[in-house]
């Protein structure tokens, strides 16, 4: 990979002024959750880097997501009726090692942070190498906790899986265009009570397996539902209007950016386009990919929103104009239109595009990562502790 220079000097000059600036009300975060990342983050070494910590924490979510790949490719294992009946089970030591990954990544989230602040070396980098791997994780986290209730019986279908992930998506990219429009990052109640959620899901059923999950809540109502309406409810009732709320209120006290609509809106143009042409493949897909192919799909579909979600962090923290329009976008887009009018292979198109978008993505992140450490002069994974 070449360094490529996707940050401009006006970026690298406003990063230079950057501030954090964050507010965190959420009851369970306040009494529960910062005392235990305190007490974590003292009995961690202070030689290592707070971006170990986040990376390290950011691959134990990828395991998760690879080692459910392979034992659940299709969703089907969880599944008891055909053809989910000819798929074997996911055995219940992997939903126990999923539970450990998951409060593992969500440990060394929530104290890489206090790790920077303990060293010394808190700084642009900290934040945008955090946000922009959670930025990824928001995918990854929904894809692997379906597998739990897979997609047949007392579950959901692949199509209404993919509206839940766009939620959660939207929920994540919302919750950053606050901030490029308050100045302040208001984290959401919803976050910590979902993570502490999944992982008693996981715990529940790496003790008594996934037919733990094969009842209805009320009739008619089959217990997958419980999945999707957890992951509705912590955008439609938590998360959103608080932030809809924020956005008002920088607005009406003028404490935000005080950006006219058009400029305030610019940043939802690229989201709104790239839903329209995802969504118009799901439904007019020639081989009806949504039900053929969920994974790959919905991880070309999450991939691509991480690269959304990461420019607009670099726009927010840099204080810079958020750029208009994707450009994985365009490809995205053609790849669409050929499958529409032109007799080729959809899987074929599916896996060159996410190809591309991972290693663009990719490619992205660890350039941005190299011009900043070279622009502050530092180390991404290492660090010369100044706490003292």
């Amino acid at each position: 990979m070449s360094a490529a220079k996707y940050l401009t000097p006006e970026q690298l000059e406003g990063f230079e002024n950057y501030k954090y600036s964050s507010q965190d009300t959420s009851p369970l975060s306040k009494y529960v959750m910062h005392p235990f990342w305190n007490f974590c983050v003292q009995i961690c070494p202070r030689w290592i880097a707070p971006n170990v910590l986040t990376f390290v924490g950011f691959l134990f979510t990828v395991a998760n997501f690879v080692l459910l790949t392979i034992y659940d490719y299709s969703y089907y294992a969880s599944s008891d009726e055909p053809p989910g009946d000819q798929y074997p089970p996911i055995p219940n030591w992997v939903f126990l090692v999923c539970a450990l990954n998951h409060f593992l990544a969500h440990t060394l989230d929530g104290i890489d942070g206090k790790q920077a602040r303990r060293t010394g070396t808190s700084g642009p980098l900290g934040e945008l190498f955090d946000h922009g791997l959670d930025s990824w994780t928001t995918y990854f986290i929904p894809a692997c906790l379906w597998a739990v209730f897979g997609r047949a019986d007392f579950s959901i279908i692949p199509i209404r899986f993919y509206f839940v992930m766009w939620n959660v998506l939207t929920c994540f990219y919302t919750s950053h265009w606050e901030k490029y429009l308050t100045k302040i990052l208001f984290l959401p109640w919803g976050y910590d009570m979902s993570q502490v959620a999944i992982f008693v899901i996981y715990i529940v059923t790496g003790i008594w397996g996934h037919k733990m999950w094969k009842f209805e809540i009320v009739e008619g109502i089959p217990s997958g539902a419980m999945f999707e309406f957890m992951m509705y409810a912590g955008s439609l009732v938590t998360s959103l209007p608080m932030s809809f709320w924020n956005i008002y209120k920088a607005y009406r006290d003028g404490t935000g950016k005080m950006l006219g609509f058009q400029e305030a809106m610019r940043p939802l143009f690229t989201v709104f386009a790239f839903f329209f042409v995802a969504t118009w493949w799901t439904m007019e897909s020639p081989n009806d990919v949504i039900n053929k192919d969920p994974r790959m799909f919905t991880y070309l579909v999450g991939t691509i929103f991480a690269n959304l979600n990461c420019r607009l962090i670099v726009s927010q923290m840099s204080n810079t104009r958020c750029e208009l329009l994707n450009w994985l976008l365009f490809p995205l887009t053609l790849g669409v239109i050929a499958l529409m009018v032109i007799p080729i292979s959809e899987y074929s198109v599916l896996i060159l595009l996410s190809v591309l978008a991972t290693y663009s993505h990719i490619h992205y992140g660890i350039c941005v990562v190299i011009q900043m450490c070279d622009h502050f002069k530092i180390k991404c994974f290492t660090i010369k502790d100044r706490g003292d």
